[in-house]
């Protein structure tokens, strides 16, 4: 499959008429491509409506399993800002910001250069943003650019004439501004259309990240990446917001929210990690757990005691208390941290439940010393 996102643009941006922008993309059927999925024409539309809109492209990604952002600001900076600029066209803004984290100083310095000479009549800013995982959050990204703390409000930015789009999601607008929404249903499914950016992290014989079609079955997806170098014990899919699956559910299935959707899960951030069977899949999931338990904004109970409660239970193996926690935390946040934590967790203690056993009667499958899983900061791509 020919690259689409990472590949060279030199056909210049056409001037088209706003409402023809917007009647293309929402023909398209283009989706957020940061983890809500949402329809991107509906967003654009919403802004559009409002007075002294602003676009702000969110380059953050804080998920440490997610590359793909960094990639491609690093590689096709010029093509998100194309995007940036059609986006601002369609809802009547002129003042763009390109939000990025502020330990990735090799994109921050790529988007300089593409920035570099490219007013096109829009005033355009770069904004370093702090390096957590809930800084990237719409309403925590905008309450940053505001003079606020880098924490969720219980704001919409779109409804107050703040448009924030993911930098592949604008990536895809500079496309599909160029060759149109049927060009860019040529690939991809008849509800999922188009091309996504994909990390796959783990037992594969070459990480990284790759574009592919959405609705490529997973093994496919995976031969992208040099096929298993061990045995699967699990699949993590859509980040550390997302859910585990056994091995043979995920490996059989086309990779699309329609497809993942019977079993909880859904594609999130676009980041696959295979957990090879020397691993073990209570460790890896306990890590992670307490690391989004320290990375929450730290301003609602949910957060500020539940998912610390949560990520203890994790550790000790408390099933019974994993169960009564999980209704008193998710769905009761100012964002979808806790919920998003609730999910992973859950999904750990039903995949790995045999595992559970065991480790209650003191044995263990995993034998692997290094963890799988990614914590900590924002990787810098360079």
């Amino acid at each position: 499959m020919s690259a689409r996102l990472l590949a060279p643009i030199d056909t210049p941006l056409p001037r088209r008429r706003r409402a023809e922008l917007l009647a293309e993309i929402e023909a398209s059927g283009l989706t957020g491509r940061g983890g809500a999925a949402f329809p991107t024409a509906l967003k654009l539309a919403a802004v559009a409506r409002t007075r002294n809109a602003v676009v702000v492209a969110n380059g953050t990604e804080g998920e440490p399993a997610s590359w793909k952002d960094k990639v491609l600001l690093a590689e096709n900076a010029h093509l998100v800002v194309d995007g940036a600029m059609v986006a601002a066209r369609i809802v009547g803004a002129r003042r763009i910001i390109f939000a990025v984290g502020r330990e990735n100083r090799t994109v921050r310095k790529r988007l300089e250069r593409a920035l570099a000479g490219r007013s096109d009549g829009f005033d355009c800013f770069l904004e370093a943003v702090p390096d957590r995982f809930v800084a990237g959050e719409e309403s925590a990204l905008v309450n940053h650019l505001n003079g606020g703390p880098a924490k969720p409000t219980m704001q919409k930015p779109y409804e107050r004439g703040v448009l924030v789009q993911n930098v592949e999601t604008l990536a895809n607008l500079g496309l599909i501004a160029r060759y149109g929404a049927e060009w860019f249903r040529e690939r991809g499914t008849a509800d999922e259309p188009g091309t996504v950016l994909i990390t796959v992290l783990g037992a594969v014989r070459s990480p990284g990240v790759a574009e592919v079609e959405l609705g490529t079955p997973m093994r496919d997806v995976l031969q992208r990446f040099g096929g298993l170098s061990a045995l699967p014990n699990a699949v993590l899919v859509g980040g550390y917001f997302g859910t585990w699956m056994r091995a043979h559910d995920a490996l059989d299935l086309p990779l699309s929210d329609a497809a993942l959707k019977p079993f909880g899960a859904s594609l999130g951030a676009r980041s696959i990690v295979v957990l090879p069977q020397d691993a073990c899949g209570l460790a890896e999931s306990a890590r992670v757990a307490r690391y989004l338990a320290e990375e929450s904004a730290g301003q609602c109970g949910p957060c500020v005691f539940g998912l610390p409660a949560m990520a203890d239970a994790l550790e000790t193996l408390d099933v019974d208390r994993l169960r009564r926690l999980a209704p008193q935390i998710s769905g009761r946040g100012a964002c979808a941290h806790p919920n998003g934590a609730t999910r992973f967790v859950a999904s750990a203690v039903d995949v790995f439940a045999d595992e559970i056993v065991r480790h209650h009667a003191g044995r263990c499958t995993g034998s692997a010393r290094s963890p799988v899983l990614p914590l900590g900061s924002s990787r810098e791509w360079r």
